[in-house]
């Protein structure tokens, strides 16, 4: 290095807020150090929003836990709804090409299984809580339940 370079070297460690810069060749070493404060670079980062939790929505009240198949009078006709006990697939059958457990006009005692509901592979036999005869089924076969959607309309003995 000759003396012009060295001296643009000093100036450009000085301009750069460096605090120290060493270079080393074969036969040639030189350290150059400034007494200025080092400078840091930042980079800005733009704020990001806080991402707000999902909240949760919370009843008034605890939701009372229905017995199954839980029977409700419909005042129309004065028909009892049958409601499902919780949410899953409708079935009328116990597997495919199997009679279905319940068809409109037939006559059911309390305890007859009216359907399965399955949920989360669990198949679970919805048995009624009444006597009378089936006047509508009011979910096809396969089809997705909700918690106390109706089922079945039975005109009671």
């Amino acid at each position: 290095m000759d003396i012009k370079q060295i001296q643009d070297l000093i100036k450009f460690v000085s301009k750069s807020g460096v605090n120290e810069v060493s270079i080393e060749e074969q036969d040639f070493k030189i350290t150059i150090k400034t007494n200025q404060e080092p400078t840091y670079v930042t980079a800005t980062v733009p704020a990001v929003a806080p991402i707000a939790a999902p909240q949760v929505a919370q009843a008034a009240a605890p939701a009372p836990v229905a017995s199954p198949a839980a029977p409700a009078v419909n005042a129309d006709a004065n028909l009892i709804t049958i409601k499902s006990p919780m949410i899953g697939t409708f079935y009328r059958s116990a597997g495919p090409g199997k009679p279905s457990f319940v068809n409109i006009g037939d006559d059911i005692n309390t305890g007859s299984v009216l359907c399965i509901v399955e949920a989360m592979k669990l198949f679970n036999e919805i048995e009624s809580e009444v006597s009378g005869k089936i006047v509508k089924i009011l979910v096809e076969d396969a089809q997705p339940v909700e918690f106390d959607q109706p089922l079945f309309l039975v005109e009671p003995k």
